[in-house]
């Protein structure tokens, strides 16, 4: 927020209030030495053109700082002396017409309109709205410029973000695909349907990812319980999936699409058979950390791949979490640990 945009009225008025005091020192402490040689009865005609003076001197900082705020937003310090002296000047010449006018009709003729006293009141009033108004308007255009910037980076983290996001999508879906067809060619209507209707809840959150970043545990958890369908069936539960996750733990946060190409790195790397069953573990461990690990059967033929998924989501917990994930493994498991917020 800009300085002086919240209850900026009230806060030009208080400046102005305190300005004013400290403008009209001097004379607040001459004033018992100008009591002393007025008559008694022309003490309230004294006060009443004290007054008028001090208030003047309010009215006159507020209209000055009011406009270097709202109408002057030039950063040329010269320029701003220049227009805020011309209007110093005039209020002078009004200040002293008032005065003039004022004292004519008063009792008391004393007067202070030529002195240097004055003169210099005016003179600091000038100096000191001028840079005040020039440190304030300096200080906002900076503001904005740092929020301009900020705004700049949150748009491109977003942009970065759906660019790593949207890269899951297309081997994902060529996958589900080639298990759907699969499934039509066994001539299992059944399971097809029931497949078909399962896949288009898996697209519509993947569809939906793109307009997220961070998400709930349960709902990336919910993502998986659905996916597992799809695995099942095309691994005839050769696949197992351990969630164990407490509940009230399932409002910590994680990227979006987190566990989607762990899964795939596994399905990927790993040979899965009668043999060799999968048990796909997700937990949280003490650091609050979520661990998915899995044993290890690596494929005969090295799959052909470049280690996207992984680097993906490496990426993405730095951009979304300013945090890296941890990957450990040796020759019988597999460990993935994820910071959550």
């Amino acid at each position: 927020m800009q300085l002086f945009e919240k209850n900026r009225s009230v806060k030009l008025l208080l400046i102005s209030v305190i300005g004013a005091f400290f403008i009209i020192y001097p004379n607040i402490a001459g004033l018992s030495w100008d009591l002393d040689i007025l008559e008694p009865e022309h003490h309230r005609w004294f006060f009443a053109f004290f007054m008028f003076r001090y208030i003047f001197f309010i009215v006159l900082i507020w209209f000055v700082l009011r406009n270097d705020l709202q109408r002057f937003k030039t950063t040329s310090i010269v320029r701003h002396f220049i227009r805020n002296f011309i209007i110093i000047a005039l209020a002078y010449l009004i200040y002293i017409a008032f005065s003039l006018l004022i004292i004519h009709f008063l009792p008391v003729k004393k007067s202070d309109c030529f002195t240097g006293v004055l003169i210099f009141q005016f003179f600091v009033v000038g100096i000191v709205c001028t840079f005040l108004g020039h440190i304030v308007l300096l200080y906002n255009i900076q503001t904005k410029k740092e929020q301009e910037i900020e705004q700049l980076k949150i748009e491109n983290l977003q942009s970065r973000c759906d660019a790593l996001t949207n890269q899951i999508n297309p081997h994902f879906f060529f996958n589900s695909l080639n298990s759907l067809s699969a499934l039509i060619r066994k001539k299992d209507d059944d399971n097809t349907l029931a497949y078909i209707n399962m896949l288009s809840d898996v697209f519509r959150y993947i569809l939906q990812s793109e307009k997220k970043g961070l998400v709930k545990l349960e709902k990336e958890l919910e993502f998986v319980q659905a996916f597992r369908y799809l695995l099942e069936v095309r691994y005839a539960n050769k696949l197992i999936f351990n969630i164990d996750v407490p509940n009230e733990q399932m409002n910590l946060q994680i990227p979006v699409l987190s566990l989607l190409p762990l899964i795939d790195n596994i399905i990927v790397h790993n040979t899965i058979d009668s043999e060799h069953k999968m048990l796909v573990t997700i937990r949280l461990n003490e650091q609050a950390e979520l661990v998915v690990s899995n044993p290890v059967f690596p494929k005969i033929t090295i799959p052909d791949t470049n280690g996207t998924g992984i680097k993906n989501l490496e990426n993405r917990f730095i951009l979304l979490m300013n945090k890296q994930i941890r990957i450990e493994s040796d020759k019988e498991m597999f460990y993935v640990y994820m910071p959550l917020k």
